[in-house]
């Protein structure tokens, strides 16, 4: 059941995170999650020809699903369990096995991980640079230093 939610709300996290992001950067990342799938599927050029739209389309219902179901969080889930079966379906078709099509949805989820990791990842940087919780080489916060 954990595995379950962690695989519907992935995909969610990395939808915000494109809805908060200027037009420029939202662009950057679709074009950033087009390239990682592609290769994580291995998707042929006739593959991802007929992937993609489909792909686009599961995303847009799985972002209706969530704006719908804002307060209900158990509704939210349930919905966007059976988008994920009734999208299986078509990913199964067009790459030709189960593995595959299960693997659109792990591919996804990864994705997801390696942004949420490259976002903390520049926030610290971001940080040490304001000097804002210095580190060491270890990434321990320093002890501040007392003249006594």
């Amino acid at each position: 059941m954990r595995i379950i939610k962690i695989i519907i709300l992935i995909p969610l996290l990395v939808a915000t995170l494109l809805e908060a992001q200027s037009p420029a950067r939202q662009a950057t990342v679709q074009a950033l999650k087009v390239a990682f799938l592609t290769k994580d599927l291995n998707l042929t050029a006739d593959e991802a020809q007929k992937f993609w739209p489909v792909y686009n389309t599961y995303i847009d219902e799985l972002k209706k699903t969530k704006k719908d179901s804002k307060e209900d969080v158990l509704a939210f889930e349930e919905r966007a369990l059976a988008i994920k079966k009734k999208y299986s379906i078509d990913f199964k078709r067009i790459l030709a096995s189960d593995e595959r099509a299960n693997k659109v949805f792990l591919s996804d989820r990864n994705f997801a991980m390696f942004i949420k990791k490259e976002l903390q990842d520049r926030q610290r940087l971001r940080s040490m640079r304001q000097g804002f919780g210095d580190m060491d080489r270890n990434n321990k916060p320093t002890q501040p230093q007392t003249d006594n």
